[in-house]
């Protein structure tokens, strides 16, 4: 299906979420493939300041305030001042898939010079299954020109429903703050025509800012922490919300796609300001991942919310060790679910 179909694919199954503080401009030049859809734009810091989105575009936006009133006490699980207040949209839709976006990447362009529907491509991987079971060397076979190559095996060629689609960027690579010290002048002009599953018991850093996700299979674990104003870290609220989802969706048998759609990222933060944000987590990170990597969820953890606690009781078991503000993180982690089903009850759930 082309980018200029009629009928956006699941135009109204998706919504768009951005974080930003300032007005958003960039959407003129997403608006061929934006506008069709609902967008909910989550305004961080100043509430006050009037956020200018272009005309022509169906969104709703909420600030500080609105979080505040609309979860309560329970607002405090979602951070303030960081990029990682997006998943309060997340928490707030009501679609079944979520495409997010931050407001410094634009649209590029393919080896042939057109412009890349990310949106669209997102979809398409969302769609199509994943084989996190066993690696295919064509990649996706699902993909157009591709298929499972000889010995894969025919019992595992169904694949699993794919609960999340992780794009990448070309210009301004998703670099942390020593890789941009010493490569200042680094850009990525590498465009791989390529989509894969990531394999089951693999983590991966996932990236927030050209990202997707099946809402209704993976949702819950889309909870991007605690960071940002007065926490002691930043910069690692889209790796933490990676690495829960990739336990669970390994542990539900869900996939996880990589590659495809590229987008532009316009602009490299400060390398300095970065250091500053996310100099506790590069250490730490030595003892998360493996924290990740070794993690059971119990079988009897059938739903995401359950298999979310679980890892918020073993995050404050193991790794509030490491420093107290992994028992804060692990309290958030349940209130996040509390508030998540707070707004979406269960559909089989009688009314009381």
């Amino acid at each position: 299906m082309s980018s200029t179909s009629a009928t956006p694919l699941l135009k109204d199954e998706l919504d768009i979420v951005i974080p930003t503080i300032r007005n958003l401009d960039f959407l003129e030049m997403w608006r061929p493939f934006f506008q069709p859809y609902h967008l909910i734009i989550v305004q961080d810091g100043d509430p006050t300041k009037k956020i200018h989105v272009p005309e022509g575009f169906d969104y709703e936006l909420y600030n500080r305030d609105d979080i505040n009133k609309i979860l309560g006490p329970k607002a405090n699980c979602i951070s303030f001042k960081d990029s990682a207040c997006r998943c309060f949209g997340y928490m707030v839709s009501k679609k079944k898939y979520i495409y997010t976006i931050d407001d410094d990447c634009f649209v590029a362009k393919d080896p042939s010079g057109n412009d890349i529907n990310a949106l669209e491509q997102h979809i398409k991987n969302l769609l199509c299954p994943s084989t996190p079971f066993f690696f295919n060397t064509l990649y996706d076979p699902f993909r157009d020109g591709a298929d499972f190559v000889r010995g894969y095996p025919f019992s595992l060629r169904e694949g699993v429903p794919t609960a999340v689609s992780h794009g990448l960027w070309l210009n301004i690579p998703d670099y942390d703050a020593p890789t941009q010290l010493v490569k200042p002048l680094e850009r990525n002009k590498r465009y791989v025509d390529t989509v894969l599953t990531i394999p089951k018991g693999t983590l991966f850093p996932m990236c927030g800012m050209n990202l997707a996700f099946d809402r209704e299979l993976i949702g819950p674990a889309m909870y991007f922490g605690l960071m940002g104003d007065g926490q002691p870290i930043g910069r690692y609220d889209d790796m933490w919300a990676g690495w829960c989802t990739k336990v669970i969706c390994d542990h539900l048998g869900l996939g996880v796609k990589t590659g495809l759609p590229y987008i532009y990222h316009s602009k490299a933060s400060n390398p300095f300001t970065n250091l500053r944000k996310e100099y506790k987590g590069i250490f730490w990170q030595e003892e998360i991942i493996p924290f990740f990597q070794s993690a059971v969820i119990p079988k009897e953890c059938t739903t995401v919310q359950d298999c979310y606690k679980e890892l918020a009781t073993q995050v404050k078991d193991k790794l509030a060790k490491i420093d107290p503000y992994f028992e804060k993180l692990g309290d958030a982690m349940v209130t996040w679910i509390e508030a998540w089903d707070e707004l979406n009850p269960p559909a089989n759930t009688e009314a009381k």
